[in-house]
């Protein structure tokens, strides 16, 4: 079907890749995605931040967790830190995927990030992907002094699956009474297994994602522990599950006009508000699903610079309206 999108978004779908992006098969999807982002990644400026990959321990049983650690160059103090988790359905994506995302935030805000490789399904389905995402929240909170990272200013932040899964570990970290986390920035989130709110029932073609994939990309999730769309599924790993968002960290929430999740990101949102937790809610008309990739076209630089300033915001950093545009 047609769709409405932004006209400068519109002129640039011809850039994007000739095979349409699937989960069929997790391997060519995984290559076909690396190929995308090392192509971005080319010619990306790292000026002004230090990047160090490292391994650190995974849960109990479970190999240890790769993590790209950025700090801003020239660090003489602690500053507010941000937990990233890659988007990708679960199945693709690594420390690679959003590079360009965590200098950009790195250099504008002057924040350290911790970047999580964690294992992705069908290989490793649920909870294998969430827990390495919590051990590596201990680990950041736990290691603050040498990372000089202020621990009570915390964030986790996550687009698509990563929106899923850091309010996932929002969850998990308020019931397993964790490290304490400052804020959500929770970015076209994937977190309803259920697959049956309007946008999702409609957005059946849409660029970059839409049902076929999110079927998939549950199904990979979740295993064969639990079905898709069954009532056992837990919130853990479905977070559009959880009756009781009580004690949540304050939550950004964005969606994307033609989105499949724009829906259940929205409805999640609503669900926080009327919890009593602190919410903003933000749908870009015009837009699809990992649209910003179109990095120069207006719309996707508007949600770039509200980013940094619900970011500076929510972790009380000085002058943020002036580093919008980093």
């Amino acid at each position: 079907m047609s769709y409405n999108y932004d006209p400068e978004l519109a002129q640039m779908l011809e850039f994007l890749p000739d095979t349409p992006l699937t989960m069929s098969n997790p391997q060519q999807a995984r290559t076909n995605f690396q190929e995308m982002i090392a192509s971005l990644n080319a010619d990306l400026n790292e000026s002004g931040v230090t990047v160090e990959d490292k391994t650190i321990a995974g849960p109990v049983g479970a190999p240890e967790i790769p993590v790209r650690i950025y700090t801003p160059e020239g660090l003489a103090t602690q500053v507010p830190g941000i937990l990233h988790i890659h988007g990708g359905g679960f199945v693709i994506g690594n420390l690679d995927s959003e590079h360009g995302t965590c200098i950009a935030l790195c250099r504008g805000l002057g924040v350290v990030i911790v970047s999580v490789d964690y294992r992705l399904a069908p290989e490793t389905p649920y909870p294998g992907g969430l827990e390495d995402c919590y051990a590596a929240l201990q680990w950041a909170s736990g290691n603050s002094t040498e990372l000089q990272l202020d621990p009570a200013r915390l964030a986790v932040f996550g687009q698509s699956a990563g929106g899923g899964l850091a309010a996932a570990l929002a969850l998990l970290a308020r019931d397993r009474k964790g490290p304490s986390i400052c804020f959500q920035y929770l970015g076209i989130p994937e977190l309803d297994d259920r697959l049956q709110t309007p946008s999702m029932q409609r957005f059946v073609d849409t660029p970059m994602w839409n049902k076929p994939n999110a079927e998939l990309s549950w199904d990979f999730y979740l295993g064969d522990q639990y079905q898709r769309g069954a009532d056992d599924v837990p919130y853990h790993a479905a977070p559009a599950r959880a009756e009781d968002l009580s004690g949540l960290p304050p939550a950004y929430v964005n969606t994307m006009e033609f989105d499949p999740l724009r829906d259940e990101g929205v409805e999640y949102a609503l669900k926080l508000m009327r919890a009593g937790i602190a919410t903003e809610l933000h749908s870009f008309p015009g837009t699809f699903h990992g649209s910003s990739l179109f990095s120069s076209a207006q719309i996707s630089r508007r949600e770039s610079r509200e980013m940094f300033t619900v970011l500076g915001r929510a972790l009380q950093i000085a002058d943020q309206e002036s580093n919008t545009n980093a």
